[in-house]
Order: structure tokens, then C-alpha cells, then sequence
């Protein structure tokens, strides 16, 4: 169907009307749609704050039937879709909105399912109102976004609960070439599945005891409960995907493997490790910096923490009390998602108060403002316009307070961004007795970690890359996710993951014919 969009004048406002072009020829106005005009926006109904903040179960229990419907119907199905435009993934956001006005879930999952491995984990962690939502026509008249995040989840969640996610099946057999997969994250899973559907014999390493990468580990029940990443590991699992756990590549321990060897023992490798290394915390007087007392963690480390304890892990560093909130005065720098997942994560522990402290005012941080305002409902503090110059002791010898000074914004750096300057004579401290420092992740040494010199990568430290194959430097190895483009979403890292799939499949398809070309000449 090709859509055509009619504005027809009025005298108080402009009305919308989504024409679809029939095979038969000739057009029939959709009047399911374009309900934003008398159907006000609404989201999933969060549970109270003071009730939430107590445990890590989801803060919204998702849409019923007639009101996913009745949102789905505010979609104007504009001529050009500026949802699917900026939606990494290219989603057909406005198609599987008008399956889902109209009742026809199941076809509105199979749409959705068909450019995303992964729908119901985007509708909970996608930050949407910088992408589909932000980026929606009624939401720049004024009418509110159509909820497109909370109805993708709707759908996939009745999906899952109705039995329409249906296992991986091979179109083919290409078992006799096998793909190597170095990380078990979001870019990671995604190649697996797609490279398995094409029928490769496909294994995944990890350096975790469980699959999944940040969405198992980094991000935070609250924003998305374990059992739906884990139903989906288990998913491939069942379609025949190999995962090899507890495996770091170059590692020295019993069960690890070398990056030359793992090249040997696969046809195409694929580096999708993301990026894990903390960035550390610019402070302004290094004379008070006080990064190595007791009491200053990584927020990496912090969340791995809660969330094994969620899964009912053994965790002696939370046991103790060094990566765990409860009862303290908590600090976190930053203003991040994952900033976001720390003060959250905080108080959910029962901190005694918890404080974020960022550089810049609100309008210019790079955190998602649904999810600063679920903080602010929860109880967290923010301290915008402040960064922290040095950590001072405490009488214990552990961190007592975060010395810090006002900012203001400047002028523009080459980001575009202004930058923060300090204020003078404007020093002030909090009092602290846990600070999370979330400022970000950075690439590890691959080259180093995996003994691999000749891995070309870039003065950042992130793999290179060719942008339209994926590949590196080095024959039948590519790359994917963060670890190529540097710390982002989830949703870049599923298309990423999409990408290379297409990528390596074209490669494999021409070894395949190059040893048959060579094994019929030889004969």
C-alpha cells in the first residue's frame, strides 16, 4: 500500500485524513485513525513512587487491550513517517500501529518482529522520546506523541503471552560453516539469530554466566525484568545457538580461548564485546582527588551487583556493604541513563538520600527526562550546574564527602554542546558515604586483551570497521555494536547486529563458493 496524506482545511483546525492505495485501485479514507484529535495521549499508569521505590519490579504494569488500541489510534499515518525515519531500526511504526487500532495484534507482532529481534526489549528501554516519539508529527502540532514505545511492548508482551513468538527454524542448512560470536550482548544476540535462521552453525562467547550483556547486568529490573531477557536467550538457545559462558577471549583461566585459536576454529568471526571501560572523573583539583578511598565505585560494578543479588547470586561486595546503597548518603556523578539506573537503583537499596550531581542544567543533559522525572518522584536530588572537584575523607578513612563548585554554560564546544565552566568561588560539599562515579564507558584494549597487534582499531580505541560491511582489517573477522562505535543504545546495537548478520552471510555465501570452485577444479 502506498499512503497519501490529505491536509484539509477548516476553520479551527487542520484535519488529517490517511488515505491507503488499494491493490484494486483507488483510495478509502481510514477512519479508524487520526484519533489524537478527541483521544488525549496517555501512558501505561506507573505505580505510586513510594510503593515502587521498594522493590525492582517494573514501575508500569503495561496497557490493556482497549486502551493499546484506543493509543494506537492517535497515530495521523502521515504521508512520511517521521517515527520510522529516526527509528534506528526503520520499524514500520505507523503500519503496526494501524494492526493494532484495528485489533489484529498477532500481524501487527509479526510486522514489528520483522525488522527487530527484539521489540519487547526496545519498547521498555528505548529512550523514544528522543527518537519515534520525539520525532512524531502530532506531538510537533501539539497533541502529544503517539505512545509508541508502551504499545510495542503491549504487543510483543501479548505475543509472547498468546504463543506467537515461534522458534528459530534454519531456511537452510549451512552447518558446515560456523560463526564465532565474541560478546552476548544485544549487537552479539542479534547476529546470532539472524545467522542462525540463515542455517550457519552459530556460538556465542561470553565472559558472564549468563547471556544477554547489559541488558542483563547493566540495566536495572525496574526498567526491564530479567525473565523477558532470559525467555529470549532461551529462545535461541532452543533454535540450536551454542553459548560458551564464563569464556573470556585470551584470557588465562581454564576454559578460555585465544583469539587465534578462535579464528581457527570458526569460518567468520564477529567482535561484539561493547564497552566496558569506566571513564574516569575529570576533577578539577587533583590535589583533593581522593578516587582510591573506599566507598568510590564504578557504576558498572554497582549495578552487576544488584542485579546478580536480584538473580539470588552470591555477591560479597554487596554482602559487605561496599556496592550496596543501603543506609547511606549516596552521590552519583553523572547524567547519563546509566546515571539514572544508579540513583534509582539507590534508593530501591534504601539509601538514606540519594544526590545526583551533574555539569550541566537539565535541558543539556544526555539522560532520558522520563527518566529524571521517575527519580524526582522517587526521591533523588538533583544538583545541576555542579561538578565535583576531589573526595575527602571520612573519620573511618573511607569517603566522608564530594567537594564540588557551581557552573554556568559557555560558549559552544565543537560537540555543539556549551561547556561547563566553573563558577568562582562557588565551592561547596555534600556529605557522603557511597559516591558512584557514572561518567560513562570507554573501549578496552582489545589489541592487548586478545593478543591481536594487527586488529586495526581507532585512535578512540573502538575496532575499525568498514561502515557498509563490518568488516576489519583482518579476513572473516567483523564488528559490531559499541565496540565499534562507541558506548550508545541498545536499539543502534540490535541494527548493528541486523547489519553484520547481512554482511557476514554475503562473505560466508562467497567462501562457500570459492572452496566448492577449488574442490571441483582439484577433482
Amino acid at each position: 500500500m502506498c499512503p497519501i496524506s490529505l491536509l484539509i482545511g477548516h476553520p479551527n483546525r487542520l484535519k488529517a485524513i490517511r488515505l491507503d492505495w488499494l491493490a484494486l485501485g483507488g483510495y478509502v479514507a481510514n477512519t479508524r485513525m487520526q484519533s489524537f484529535i478527541t483521544v488525549d495521549q496517555a501512558f501505561p499508569a506507573k505505580r505510586a513512587a513510594d510503593a515502587r521505590a521498594h522493590d525492582f519490579a517494573e514501575i508500569s504494569p503495561g496497557f490493556l487491550l482497549a486502551k493499546a488500541e484506543e493509543q494506537a489510534s492517535r497515530c495521523s499515518q502521515c504521508g512520511v513517517p517521521f517515527c520510522q525515519v529516526h527509528c534506528p531500526l526503520q520499524n514500520h511504526i505507523p503500519d503496526w500501529l494501524k494492526l493494532a487500532a484495528e485489533g489484529r495484534l498477532r500481524e501487527a507482532y509479526e510486522l514489528s518482529n520483522s525488522t527487530s529481534t527484539m521489540p519487547e526489549i526496545c519498547g521498555r528501554i528505548c529512550p523514544q522520546d528522543r527518537l519515534c516519539e520525539g520525532s512524531c508529527v502530532i506531538e510537533q502540532s501539539g497533541h502529544g506523541a503517539v505512545t509508541i514505545g508502551s504499545v510495542e511492548k503491549f504487543i510483543t508482551d501479548t505475543a509472547w503471552k498468546e504463543g506467537w513468538v515461534e522458534p528459530i527454524v534454519p531456511v537452510a542448512d549451512r552447518s558446515g560453516q560456523s560463526v564465532g560470536i565474541i560478546g552476548a550482548g544485544p549487537a552479539g544476540l542479534t547476529a546470532a539469530e539472524l545467522l542462525r535462521v540463515r542455517g550457519y552453525d552459530v556460538h556465542v562467547y561470553d565472559r558472564h554466566d549468563r547471556a544477554g550483556g547489559l541488558l542483563t547486568y547493566g540495566i536495572p529490573g525496574f526498567k526491564l525484568e530479567k525473565p523477558v531477557v532470559m525467555r529470549r536467550v532461551e529462545r535461541l538457545e532452543q533454535g540450536g545457538i551454542h553459548f560458551h559462558m564464563n569464556v573470556e577471549i585470551g584470557g588465562d583461566k581454564p576454559g578460555d580461548i585465544g583469539f587465534a585459536e578462535l579464528r581457527e576454529r570458526h569460518d567468520a568471526v564477529l567482535v561484539a564485546t561493547g564497552v566496558y571501560k569506566a571513564r574516569a572523573t575529570g576533577l578539577a583539583k587533583p590535589e583533593l582527588a581522593g578516587t582510591e578511598l573506599a566507598g568510590v565505585v564504578k557504576a558498572l560494578d554497582f549495578l552487576i551487583a544488584s542485579n546478580r543479588k536480584g538473580f539470588g547470586d552470591a555477591v560479597p561486595d554487596y554482602d559487605s556493604g561496599l556496592l550496596n546503597a543501603h543506609g547511606k548518603r549516596v552521590v552519583v556523578i553523572g547524567g547519563g541513563d546509566t546515571a539514572m539506573d544508579c540513583v534509582r537503583t539507590a534508593v530501591r537499596q534504601g539509601a538514606a538520600s540519594v544526590t545526583c550531581l551533574y555539569r550541566r542544567d537539565r535541558a543539556n543533559m544526555p539522560g532520558s527526562q522520563r527518566e529524571v522525572a521517575n527519580a524526582e518522584e522517587e526521591g533523588v536530588r538533583f544538583e545541576w550546574l555542579a561538578a565535583p572537584t576531589g573526595f575527602r575523607a571520612g573519620p573511618d578513612g573511607r569517603i566522608g564527602a564530594v567537594a564540588a563548585s557551581r557552573m554556568r554554560l559557555g560558549v559552544a564546544d565543537a560537540s555543539g554542546r556549551r561547556a561547563p565552566e566553573a563558577e568562582a568561588d562557588s565551592d561547596f560539599t555534600l556529605d557522603a558515604d557511597l559516591v558512584i562515579e557514572a561518567l560513562g564507558f570507554d573501549p578496552e584494549d582489545l589489541q592487548s586483551a586478545f593478543a591481536a597487534p594487527d586488529l586495526a582499531v581507532t585512535r578512540w580505541g573502538t575496532v575499525k570497521a568498514d561502515p557498509a560491511r563490518l568488516s576489519t582489517n583482518l579476513p572473516g573477522v567483523f564488528a559490531a555494536g559499541d565496540i565499534v562505535r562507541g558506548a550508545s543504545l541498545v536499539v543502534w546495537a540490535i541494527r548493528e547486529g541486523r547489519d553484520v548478520a547481512d554482511a557476514m552471510h554475503i562473505w560466508l555465501k562467497a567462501q562457500a563458493v570459492a572452496v566448492a570452485t577449488t574442490e571441483k577444479e582439484a577433482a
